[in-house]
Parts: C-alpha cells; structure tokens; sequence
C-alpha cells in the first residue's frame, strides 16, 4: 500500500499546529496531527468526512464561543 499524501491548509502559514488530510482514491481519507507526522492518522469514512465539513461551514457547531 502506498502511504497517502497529506497536506496542511494554506491557512496555516507554515505553522506546525494544525491537523493534516490526505484524501486518496476511495472511500477513505486521512487526518493527523501536523506536529507528529510519523504518528496515527485517523481514518474516516470521505461521506461523514464531507458531511462534517459541511457542518463546520454552516455553522452547525457554533456554541457561541466565539
């Protein structure tokens, strides 16, 4: 199996405190932390993983913290 590529937003200015994603061919993508590379990368399911960046853009999580 070939290791997937991850990248970093653009938003996060080269900094090392931000997750990562790698979405490859498939029904799968990948999430890590930026600061520990060679550690665990959490897999999900690329629906739920669309549906909650859809959340977040919406506003779905907003608990008025901010």
């Amino acid at each position: 199996m070939t290791q997937p590529t991850f990248k970093k937003s653009s938003y996060s200015a080269g900094d090392d405190n931000c997750v990562e994603v790698a979405i490859p061919g498939g029904p799968v993508s990948y999430i890590r932390d930026s600061k520990d590379p060679n550690g665990p990368a959490l897999a999900i399911d690329r629906a739920a993983h669309t549906a909650f960046i859809s959340a977040v853009a919406t506003g779905e999580f907003d608990l008025g913290l901010l």
